[in-house]
């Protein structure tokens, strides 16, 4: 069975850092897209950003540019996601995905893990 297994949620006060993890388990993504999405009750699920597997190449949502950054560790076969200056508005489930493609839509993606909570408190 094939699943994307995030860690690293919890709560933070305003300004401050997080790291989210995401491996797969069960097949290896390494010719895939990876990304980041993240949804708040009430709203529509939000792309954060991507990197692909192969060069690292990453892409981000307009309202994380500049403070996430999106990494990966090829040899944890694990991606990151480094959220700097948090603010309240960044309260969500955070998700991981896999694609076979480049892409900022929720609806390309294959994979999903089941999501871990980031709550910020001002």
């Amino acid at each position: 069975q094939v699943q994307l297994v995030e860690h690293g949620g919890g709560l933070v006060q305003a300004g401050d850092s997080l790291r989210l993890s995401c491996a797969p388990s069960g097949r290896t993504f390494t010719t895939y897209g990876m990304g980041w999405f993240r949804q708040a009750p009430g709203k529509e699920r939000e792309f954060v950003g991507a990197i692909w597997w192969t060069g690292g190449s990453t892409r981000y949502g307009d309202s994380v540019k500049g403070r996430f950054t999106i990494s990966r560790d090829t040899s944890k076969d694990t991606i990151y996601l480094q959220m700097n200056n948090l603010k309240r508005e960044d309260t969500a489930v955070y998700y991981c995905a896999a694609a076979r493609t480049w892409s900022s839509d929720g609806s390309s993606y294959d994979y999903w893990g089941q999501g871990t909570q980031v709550t910020v408190s001002s």
